[in-house]
């Protein structure tokens, strides 16, 4: 199936997205990163949107996903909890699953949708 063609899944927790595509993505980029602001700049977004994002995570989970620390001498910092790990592998292995037992029907929509047009 092409890259651009998968199936997206979204967690949502009453009206909020408690996780979805990009929201993996950031969790994965303050885990490789240890900062909210380089996770951030990293997926070309301000760091406030990054925060948001964080903010809605932490709310919507029993402990949040994501701990930051306050700047100072040494700086800031954030890192993922356990918790936030935890959720992130389990999102990844539905997304695997989903992609895996929808294959044909996407097989199917990638000769009916139109050329791309660039």
């Amino acid at each position: 199936m092409p890259e651009a063609l998968k199936p997206r899944l979204r967690i949502l927790f009453g009206a909020d997205i408690a996780l979805g595509p990009g929201k993996a993505d950031l969790l994965d980029s303050v885990a490789r990163t240890g900062s909210i602001s380089a996770a951030a700049r990293e997926m070309g977004m301000s760091y406030r949107r990054a925060w948001l994002l964080v903010d809605t995570m932490n709310r919507c989970f029993r402990t949040p996903l994501v701990e930051a620390s306050k700047g100072g001498a040494g700086g800031g910092g954030a890192r993922v909890s356990e918790l936030g790990l935890e959720v992130l592998a389990r999102y990844r292995a539905m997304e695997l699953k989903a992609a895996a037992s929808v294959a044909a029907e996407m097989r199917e929509f990638t000769r009916l949708l139109a050329a791309r047009q660039e």
